[in-house]
Formats: C-alpha cells, sequence, structure tokens
C-alpha cells in the first residue's frame, strides 16, 4: 500500500466500474512536467513505501528542473515484462537456478516466482533457410522445431511452473509487433487499480511501445530477472527531449524514410541515457503505425526511450487491434484525468529541443554498417561506390596489388569497383556476380512489418512489378518474415499475395529472422562465388540493424530500406544502379521500367489499408494466442517446481553464478595483477561482444559442439543456444568482425595470451581458460560509445564468465554499462579527453585498479587509480551511477542481490 503522503489516492469512474488511482494534479509541478516523467511521478505516487520510495523522491520529480544534469536517483517500478527466447530463455534458466539456490541456502524455493506480469514471444528461433517457395514457412517451422525442442520444452515447463509467466509459442509474431497489437494494455488495471502502463524488456527494441504511449525501454535479461521478482530498476531522473513535429509526410516519402532522418538527428544531437518525447500540431499526422515505427528505433538513436502521448488516434489503433470497448474507455477518461492526454498546442518543460518539418523528408536508406548513416536514395549509388572500397581486398587472385601506381581498383564502366564472376545456377543458367550485387533482400523486422502502410506499398510495388513483367536477380535471397499473422491476412484479402510469391517474396516465418542475423545461407553457388573470390556482396532489409558481420556472414554490407525499396532492391540487383534513375529492367515490349513506373500513390496505399484490414482479424489472429498449435501442445514437459536439468543437453544447462554463495556478501576488492584480454576501437557494439549468428566448426564453441556429439548441421545459432552457458562464453568476444588491437592482423575472437611465454595469439576463450587457470584477472580496454545496439544479457554474462572484472571505456551506452554491473564487472571511464592510445596503452601492460574498497564503506568512489607496470597512472571514472547499482556491484551481480534480499524476507 501507498503511504500517499499527497493525498493522491482517488478514484476514478468509467462506465459502471470504479478504479482506485493516484492523481498527478496532488503534486505540485505535475502540470509542466512532460508526458513521461508524469508517468514516472504516478509510479512513485503509488508505489510510495517511505523506505525506497519517499515523499522527497515525488517531490524531486515534481521540482524536477529541467536544465540540470540528472543527479536524483528513483526506483521505477514497471507493471510487466515482456521478453523474446533468445534472451527470455536464460532469464527462465535463471529463475529455476535461483530455486534451486535458495532451497540450497534453506530457503523456500515458491518464493521465486514473477511478482509482475512477465510474458516471452518466441520470435527469434525461425531461420530462413528456405525460400522462394510456397511451402518455405512450414519446411522453416519443422526445422525450427527440430532445432530448438529443448529449450521449447524448458519454455513450456516454466508457463506451468511459474505464476504470471506466458508464452506465446513459435510461429506468431515478432514480439514487438505482438506487444501492441495484444499485449499492451496502455492503462493496466489490477487488484481493483488504474495506472499506466509501463514495461521492461529483454529486447532494445521494447520502445516500439512507446508509440501507443506506453512508457518501457530495454534492459539486460539479469535486470528485467530483478523486476519480475519484485526489484524496482535503480534510474536518475532522466533529461528529456522535447522533439516537435510540424507538416505531414509528402508523397512518396514512408515511414522508413521519417524514421531515418529521425536517427540520424537525434544521434547528431546526442540523447544516449536521455528520453525523447514527441510533441506539437505533427503528432496528430502521424499515424500510430509510424509513432510504433519511430518508438522502435530508439535505440538506434541511443534514447532511452522515445514516446508518444496517448491520443483520438491511440483509441482508434487500439479499437482496430480488438482491444475492449470498456479498456477504450478507461484509457480515454484515465489520460484525460492524468494530463496525459495530447494537446498539440501545449509546451511542456524540456531539457533540450529539437524540431522537424515532415514535409521536408525524402526517400532514404542507411548503410553500410550503421543505422544512423541515412543516405539520401536519389544518392546511394554514388556513394556506394565511396563506400565499397572499404570493403575490397587491394590484391587480385593473382597476388599482385590491383590498386598499381594509382592507387585505384579495377572498375565498372559506372566507377565502383569490379571483379565479376561467372556464376552457373542449379538450373543450368549463368550470370556473372560482382560487388554490389543484392544477394539479399529482406522485408523483416518489427521495425516496419507492424507498419500497414509500407507493407502494403511493398505488394503493390511487387503487384506493378509482376504486371509489367519484372522478376527479381536470380543471386537474390528474397524472404518475407512479417511481424504477425494480421499481415498475412491483409495481404490475401487485398489479392496481394500471389504477386510477392511471383517475386519470390514468399513467407518465410512469423519471426525476426534477416535483422538478427538468421538470414539462413546464401544460395551454394552465390556463397561459393562470394567467399572464393572475396566479393562485396550487400544485403537490403527492412530491418533497424545493419552492423557488420550481422546479417549474413558472407555479406559485408548491409543497407536498411523500406519494404517497398526492398523489392525495388531485389529487382535492380546491385546498389549501383541508381534505381532513382536507372532502369530497373524492361516490360514485356522491351520498354525501360524505372522506379516510378511501380511506386504506388499515397491513394492506392490508403485505399488497400482501409478495405483490407479489420477488427476482425486481430480478434481471430490473438483469441487464443497462448494456446499454440498442436506441435507445441504436444512437446512433453517435466513437472515440478523445480527443472531436472538433463545433463547430455546442449540447449540448456545449470549455470555457475551461484555456486558457493553465501547468504552475506564478500567484502569488494581492488583488482591487481590484471592482464587485457581486448583492446577495441570505437562503436563497438553488444553484436561484437555477445555470441550470435552461425556457429562456426572451427571455433571453440564449434568444437565443444562436436565433442558432444552434435554434427554441424545440428549446430544451430549462438541465439537458439543462449541456455547453455558453456557454449555462450566460448562466442563471446568472437565475432568475425571483431577486431582486437593487441592481436593486430587478426579478425575475430583472438587475442594474445600473455598467460603463456612469448604471448602468442590463441582465441579468446582459450586464453581466458589459462589467465583464470592462474588467477590473473582480466581488464577490457575500449574507445567510444562501448556496448550499443541490442540489450544483449550475454555480452555482460559472456564477459563476466570471460574473468574480466573491469572495462576502460572512453563511454558506454546505457544498457551494456548497467548489464556490467549486474554481473559483477566494473565500468569504468578514461578522463575526459584521454584515451588509450593517447595514454600510450598498448594492451600488454599489467594493471592494477585501486581505490574500488571505497564501495565497502557504503559509498561510491568518484574515481578509482588505474596504474600500469609500464608507468602508466590516471584517474578512471566510476561508471556506477546510482546507489542501488553499488548495491549489486557489493553482492557480485544483481542475481545474487535479488536472492539475498528473497532469503532475509
Amino acid at each position: 500500500m501507498s503511504a500517499n503522503s499527497f493525498d493522491a489516492r482517488s478514484t476514478l469512474q468509467v462506465g459502471d466500474e470504479s478504479y482506485e488511482i493516484f492523481r498527478l494534479d496532488k503534486v505540485e509541478g505535475s502540470a509542466r512536467l512532460p508526458y513521461s516523467l508524469k508517468v514516472l511521478l504516478e509510479n512513485l505516487l503509488r508505489t510510495e513505501d517511505g523506505a525506497n520510495i519517499t515523499a522527497d523522491h515525488i517531490r524531486a520529480l515534481g521540482n524536477w528542473d529541467s536544465q540540470a544534469q540528472p543527479s536524483q536517483e528513483i526506483q521505477f517500478t514497471p507493471a510487466r515484462v515482456i521478453m523474446q527466447d533468445f534472451t527470455g530463455v536464460p532469464c527462465v534458466v535463471d529463475l529455476a537456478t535461483m530455486r534451486e539456490a535458495v532451497k540450497e541456502l534453506g530457503g523456500d524455493p515458491a518464493k521465486i516466482n514473477p511478482l509482475a506480469p512477465a510474458e516471452l514471444v518466441i520470435d527469434h528461433s525461425v531461420i530462413a533457410d528456405k525460400f522462394g517457395t510456397n511451402d518455405a514457412f512450414q519446411q522453416n517451422v519443422e526445422l525450427e522445431y527440430g532445432r530448438n525442442k529443448e529449450r521449447y520444452q524448458f519454455l513450456r515447463w516454466g508457463q506451468t511452473a511459474f505464476d504470471e509467466f506466458k508464452v506465446v509459442p513459435p510461429g506468431t509474431g515478432i514480439v514487438h509487433q505482438v506487444n501492441i497489437e495484444h499485449l499492451a494494455r496502455v492503462v493496466m488495471v489490477r487488484d481493483g487499480k488504474a495506472y499506466p502502463d509501463t514495461l521492461v524488456g529483454t529486447d532494445s527494441h521494447t520502445t516500439m511501445v512507446n508509440g501507443l504511449g506506453v512508457l518501457g525501454w530495454g534492459v539486460g535479461g539479469i535486470e528485467a530477472e530483478a523486476a519480475m521478482l519484485g526489484q524496482p530498476v535503480s534510474m536518475l531522473i532522466p533529461r528529456v527531449v522535447g522533439f516537435k513535429l510540424t507538416g505531414e509526410l509528402p508523397t512518396g516519402t514512408t515511414a522508413t524514410d521519417l524514421v531515418l532522418t529521425i536517427t540520424e538527428m537525434l544521434r547528431k544531437h546526442g540523447v544516449v541515457g536521455k528520453f525523447v518525447e514527441f510533441y506539437g500540431e505533427g503528432v496528430a499526422a502521424t499515424s500510430l503505425a509510424n509513432r510504433a515505427t519511430i518508438g522502435n528505433m530508439s535505440p538506434e538513436f541511443g534514447s532511452t526511450a522515445a514516446i508518444f502521448p496517448i491520443d483520438a488516434e491511440t483509441i482508434n489503433y487500439m479499437r482496430l487491434t480488438g482491444r475492449p470497448e470498456q479498456q477504450l474507455a478507461l484509457v480515454e477518461a484515465y489520460a484525460k484525468q492524468q494530463g496525459l492526454w495530447l494537446d498539440p498546442n501545449a509546451e511542456p518543460d524540456y531539457s533540450e529541443k529539437l524540431e522537424l518539418d515532415l514535409s521536408t523528408v525524402v526517400p532514404s536508406i542507411a548503410g553500410p554498417k550503421r543505422p544512423q548513416d541515412r543516405i539520401v536514395l536519389a544518392n546511394a549509388a554514388q556513394q556506394f561506390k565511396l563506400d565499397v572500397v572499404n570493403y575490397v581486398d587491394t590484391v587480385d587472385e593473382a597476388g599482385k596489388e590491383s590498386f598499381p601506381a594509382s592507387d585505384a581498383p579495377a572498375v565498372h564502366p559506372n566507377g565502383a569497383p569490379s571483379n565479376p564472376v561467372p556464376v552457373t545456377a542449379p538450373d543450368g543458367s549463368t550470370y556473372e556476380l560482382d560487388h554490389g550485387a543484392v544477394t539479399v533482400a529482406a522485408i523483416t523486422s518489427c521495425t516496419n512489418t507492424s507498419n500497414p502502410y509500407v507493407m502494403v506499398a511493398a505488394a503493390l510495388v511487387a503487384k506493378k512489378a509482376v504486371e509489367k513483367g519484372l522478376t527479381r536477380k536470380p543471386w537474390v535471397k528474397t524472404t518475407l518474415a512479417p511481424g504477425s499473422k494480421v499481415v498475412m491476412d491483409y495481404y490475401d484479402k487485398a489479392g496481394l499475395t500471389p504477386y510477392l510469391d511471383k517475386l519470390g517474396f514468399n513467407l518465410v516465418g512469423y519471426g525476426c529472422t534477416t535483422c538478427i542475423g538468421n538470414s539462413g545461407p546464401l544460395p551454394e553457388e552465390v556463397s561459393k562465388a562470394v567467399n572464393e573470390h572475396d566479393l562485396a556482396v550487400t544485403s537490403v532489409l527492412s530491418g533497424n540493424r545493419n552492423f557488420e558481420g550481422r546479417i549474413n556472414p558472407d555479406v559485408k554490407m548491409n543497407y536498411l530500406a523500406s519494404p517497398p525499396l526492398v523489392v525495388a532492391y531485389a529487382i535492380a540487383g546491385s546498389m549501383k544502379v541508381d534505381i532513382t534513375r536507372d532502369a530497373l529492367g524492361v516490360d514485356q515490349d522491351g520498354n525501360p521500367v524505372h522506379l516510378k513506373d511501380i511506386w504506388p500513390s499515397e491513394s492506392e496505399v490508403n485505399d488497400v489499408v482501409a478495405n483490407a484490414i479489420g477488427e476482425d482479424m486481430f480478434s481471430k489472429s490473438y483469441s487464443d494466442v497462448f494456446a499454440g498449435d498442436a506441435q507445441w501442445q504436444s512437446l512433453p514437459i517435466p513437472t515440478g517446481n523445480t527443472f531436472e536439468w538433463d545433463a547430455e543437453s546442449t540447449y540448456v544447462r545449470k549455470p555457475p553464478y551461484f555456486e558457493g554463495m553465501g547468504t552475506e556478501p564478500e567484502a569488494v576488492e581492488d583488482i591487481t595483477g590484471a592482464r587485457v584480454l581486448a583492446k577495441l576501437g570505437d562503436s563497438v557494439t553488444t553484436d561484437h561482444i555477445s555470441p550470435a549468428g552461425a556457429i562456426k566448426a572451427d571455433t571453440p564453441a564449434g568444437k565443444y559442439l562436436t565433442e558432444h556429439g552434435v554434427e554441424r548441421r545440428d549446430f544451430n545459432s549462438y541465439g537458439s543456444r543462449r541456455g547453455n552457458h558453456e557454449v555462450m562464453i566460448r562466442g563471446t568476444f568472437a565475432n568475425i568482425r571483431l577486431r582486437n588491437q593487441i592481436a593486430p592482423g587478426t579478425e575475430g575472437g583472438y587475442t594474445r595470451d600473455f598467460a603463456q611465454e612469448g604471448g602468442p595469439v590463441a582465441f579468446i576463450y582459450d586464453a581466458s581458460r589459462n589467465y583464470i587457470e592462474q588467477n590473473i584477472p582480466l581488464v577490457v580496454l575500449a574507445g567510444k560509445e562501448y556496448g550499443s545496439g541490442s540489450s544483449r544479457d550475454w555480452a555482460a554474462k559472456g564477459t563476466a564468465l570471460l574473468g574480466v572484472k573491469a572495462v576502460i571505456a572512453e563511454s558506454y551506452e546505457r544498457i551494456h554499462r548497467s548489464n556490467l554491473i549486474g554481473m559483477g564487472v566494473l565500468p569504468l571511464q578514461f578522463p575526459e579527453g584521454r584515451t588509450a592510445a593517447s595514454l600510450g596503452l598498448t594492451g600488454e601492460e599489467t594493471f592494477s585498479i585501486t581505490g574500488v574498497t571505497e564501495l565497502n564503506e557504503g559509498t561510491i568512489p568518484r574515481t578509482v587509480k588505474v596504474a600500469t607496470d609500464t608507468g602508466v597512472e590516471f584517474d578512471a571514472v566510476v561508471r556506477i551511477d546510482t546507489p542501488g547499482e553499488a548495491d549489486y556491484y557489493r553482492n557480485g551481480g544483481i542475481m545474487q542481490y535479488v536472492l539475498r534480499s528473497l532469503i532475509r524476507k
């Protein structure tokens, strides 16, 4: 029960129902607050307990100084937790392990149970192995079940063993689309109380739900576990960036063009650790689907959240997606009562402001390796020619320099490097493959497949192309992976599915597929040509991530584009083609066909959306969403409140986090005699750190699986094996594009092993085992934006289990820094203006870090002393930002802290 210091408890009557609410207008200063901070204020009013959450905390939020740097810690209690299966399986594994640990320490295992609703959507496991055929979907589902049976049995056990834990089975949709279409409440009702729907999720794109006015963001799995167990999220009241929208999108542009423009603007402005909030008259002109697309890309901006207020558009979308009328009435009444309803003319108190006239947005793509690197579509072919030289080897097949005298590569007549390779397809036809060839064209990812306007536009481009006799190029792997079954329902109703099929965009699955690296293999002859001749081929996908090495191991350059442009590039077949000017092909009469000839008008798209999409589709798709099909229901599962671990399993194993743990934490110690495991540059993402994608046979993870009797064809992906710490440790820092500067000339998971004489080059995993055997602690040195990207808990778990005790970086992205602390790894920052290079660090030094023990006194040191055996000394900034994070670190991690807290109750 709330202490109710502000007499905020009240009643809201909606129709025949009465709800208890906590009124924001009882707190002085609340009216001027941004929408997102009003949601946090209600959270504090309702959960005020006089200890962790006090009247002073509430007062501090009411008196928020928009211009001050964040310094006031608050405890945010999310209403629910959402997970996908890659990040969710380790959560359930950890909960199962915690039950055993509680039992071993004399406690009650049943105490380990979600205290807030937790929902997991299985969407990351399907791989687009099969494509371009009518039965591709069914074949991929069969392969998915075959690969993941152990994991799925484990999740079905979790659904029966834990209260408040539900699983959306495979083949249903992408977590973020399922969230906005069905799971999101917008206003929660629980125990007679009505309050804003808030959440944390184990995927960074949880922010997609911000488009519905729901405050939530991605956290690491370890933080999500704590939230499930009733622990609040410790955070500083953030700065809030107001982003004013005016005008309307011009004809010919899409939500993708808009979001890439916003991503570029906000990344340039700098919004890491901040909330972004959209306001102004342009918000009302922005469809809910477009709002969700923008919210989805929040991690690409770097912001914690990117939220829109509730308005009539929110209510309309909730009605379309089948929410009950009483819920709609409650959302509107509650939002208006609490000042959470959009006022287009209001100008809340913001820390910083930006503005975008929507009419200035132009068609765009982004690439070849970062979402914020926007390219105006009209300049894309020219920009490709400039970028591709960074991806083409300077030595030709004969071993001679291919850049003699002029240092210029061999060039195609259009000015780009060229190395045409003849390829014979399985049907006997031949073609030439060259640098820039589009080998993957994928309509994929929650970002855009939730948006009916861009999905319908893609289908209409396909229809017009087919009617003119155009086809995709034979080297392009084309896939369609919608975010929910509703997409195929409206495609079928509008009669558009056959046209997509004709171009090879057959349904391959309802899941993330290409965007997370589950693109499946390229056709054998294409892969062979690419690898034997080191071709810089490309992918074009409607996703949110295009980091190096992420999409497909054969593809060096990756571009984000709207779904209709994905179709266009599949027809063009190369990034060298200027699709705004060059012909995409010829029609039946031999006439050139340009993009403008097959691009649908806005009215065409709107007509299909209006006539083909109805409430009944959503009601039907989600009527029994947790039940699953016969294949899911027939999975055999163990019973009991503790899991029966299978000693032979290579998918789900009991992790070592609680081995030897006592009821009280040991004292924090300084770090001495440490060696550098990795010295890394700028923008090292969690994709570089965390195990992801395919498992290669000659890597430590591949060797482990082989030793355990797993055939190469059954290796599956790292993501599918996240419940097995032995596989995941071996894949940490093993991304094929990772460059460790202490092992120059290598790419992938290599380091120098200074535990051996001479420091030979070795796999990072193998070196870490030698260091651990000799009790040598490890550190990682890094540049700017360390840990950007998805909220991958294994980027932190793997780091900790490799023996890394501290990371020293120039700057961090929010989630990974938090996750490191959650696993007992100390995040440190170089002094302002200093870097590993400017300090003369090579990575061959031995490090000592002193002053850490000050944490034992209940305080957080501002800096600690870092010294090397070569005489370099500097004061590193301690990036433990809140007292709550300090508690986690003192306990060796967040899970240990929660476990000890529960035992004491």
